[in-house]
């Protein structure tokens, strides 16, 4: 009687331990889930990058946060399509989450790009790292000072960006056409420093890009810029008028402004964080308040500051909102994105 009642209570007590005592099986938890476990990062371009730099500065902080460890695995191609596809594809596991060129997705996604395998307002984004600031730089041995200069420039301006789609082919032409400039963009570089390290041979004198991948040539001297997107200016060039104060002088400055405020408009989808859909939602939601407080955390802020990386957190929430509203344009100006994201302008 006595080993049969000891037998029923060894059964009893692991049926409590399996069950909770509550008669239903405790789920895993978010956090117990990624104790331990490797989240892979996919950077969709080379190292060296700002997409690279910032992923590299992150990734300790969002162990930190998760109790994972995170493991940057670059996979450039296709002007960023190539790692966004990797991650919008990848198991709904929630172990592969990256950084993914946001404004060049989007028009890729809207002219039905061959190879865009993702829908942007699908994802599921952790938060927003930064909304890049552009900027039209030059080499400071380009003969070009202004912006003015550009546009009475006699022979066309070579300058340089990555593959159809991407952000510094579409700021170039699309500014290009508003402004009338005569301009030619030699594409199909695999990153924006491999760009920037053209602009320093002299095999081109101007290319578009964010304004924190151009500040190391910028305080070097070798690079300047001549116009932006900013209506208050920038730091780094207080004097050097926007795109938006030339438009004024164009032909039609009200349909100048629209497709200029649509162009800017896709900046502030920015470089965001994404995971694939699919994922558990609890599991989403750990991510979004771990990736949260890695990048409000003082010592990444820090880091941040001083490796001149600008930081615009948004939360995940509400970077799906923009992403969905990024991709509604009026039809006449997808037109004009549509003909310059297949290199049709």
């Amino acid at each position: 009687m006595r080993r049969a009642f000891l037998k029923a209570m060894t059964a009893a007590l692991a049926a409590a331990a399996i069950f909770g005592g509550t008669g239903a099986v405790q789920a895993e938890t978010p956090a117990e889930f990624y104790q331990g476990k490797a989240i892979k990062w996919i950077v969709p371009y080379k190292p060296g990058g700002g997409y690279d730099e910032y992923s590299r500065i992150i990734a300790p902080f969002l162990e930190k946060y998760t109790g994972a460890r995170v493991d940057i695995v670059n996979m450039p191609g296709a002007g960023g399509m190539k790692g966004a596809n990797e991650i919008f594809n990848a198991p709904d596991d929630g172990l592969t989450i990256g950084i993914i060129n946001g404004s060049a997705m989007v028009t890729n996604e809207i002219a039905g790009i061959a190879g865009a395998k993702y829908k942007v307002a699908d994802y599921n984004f952790l938060g927003r790292v930064v909304a890049d600031q552009r900027v039209l730089i030059v080499s400071t041995q380009s003969g070009l000072n202004s912006f003015e200069d550009l546009l009475a420039s006699d022979e066309p301006v070579l300058l340089g960006a990555t593959g159809l789609g991407g952000s510094t082919y579409v700021d170039a032409v699309v500014v290009g056409l508003v402004m009338g400039n005569n301009q030619k963009v030699i594409h199909g570089f695999n990153s924006s420093s491999d760009v920037r390290q053209a602009l320093l041979r002299g095999d081109i004198q101007g290319m578009w890009g964010s304004l924190g991948s151009a500040l190391n040539g910028i305080e070097a001297g070798d690079m300047k810029v001549i116009t932006h997107d900013a209506n208050k200016g920038i730091p780094q060039a207080p004097d050097v008028p926007s795109v938006f104060e030339h438009a004024a002088n164009t032909d039609n400055p009200a349909r100048s402004y629209e497709i200029l405020a649509t162009w800017d408009a896709l900046s502030a989808v920015g470089r965001p964080v994404a995971t694939s859909p699919g994922v558990p939602e609890d599991r989403v939601a750990f991510l979004q308040k771990a990736f949260s407080e890695a990048m409000n955390d003082p010592e990444f802020v820090t880091i941040a500051e001083d490796t001149q990386r600008d930081i615009s957190f948004l939360d995940g929430n509400s970077m799906k909102l923009i992403a969905r509203a990024s991709t509604q344009m009026k039809p006449e100006v997808k037109e004009i994105f549509v003909a310059a994201i297949r290199g049709e302008i």
